[in-house]
């Protein structure tokens, strides 16, 4: 129930963004979920794309700093509260959270990306409470 998550080493340079979603677009990989974190001089650009391998292998062969990771994501009501009963079961079992960011969808439920420190520990544990968990292909079909 993990997914791949694309975390891409940016320079703080104009036209960098650009650069890596052309690359993708030209692949016909599609983004469904993006969030950027910066400094003065880099930041991390995390994907869920469409096509998670084969976004690694030609964003590495462009020359970028790639990574895969596994992420966790669940859907939650879209409602106040809806996503603070996922986060009180982890909190309340020790699992911390590295990061998160939202998948921007019109629903009745909001859909959570999730890095955690202990990920299958995560997942069992929220399922274990009905908090779905979104299988991979599920996700990247967004």
């Amino acid at each position: 129930m993990l997914i791949k998550q694309i975390s891409v080493f940016v320079e703080n340079k104009s036209g960098r963004l650009a650069e890596i979603t052309k690359i993708l677009a030209e692949n016909n990989i599609d983004i469904s979920a993006v969030s950027i974190s910066d400094t003065t001089d880099f930041g991390i650009l995390r994907m869920i794309v469409n096509k998670p391998e084969e976004a690694e292998e030609v964003l590495q062969k462009a020359g970028l700093t790639v990574s895969c990771t596994a992420v966790i994501a669940i859907s939650v009501k879209n409602k106040p509260g809806g996503l603070a009963e996922a986060l009180d079961l982890l909190a309340d079992k020790g699992i911390g959270i590295e990061y998160m960011y939202a998948i921007g969808k019109k629903t009745e439920e909001a859909l959570i990306i999730l890095r955690v420190e202990d990920a299958d520990k995560a997942v069992n544990l929220l399922l274990s409470y009905n908090i779905k968990v979104l299988p991979s292909d599920s996700v990247y079909s967004l």
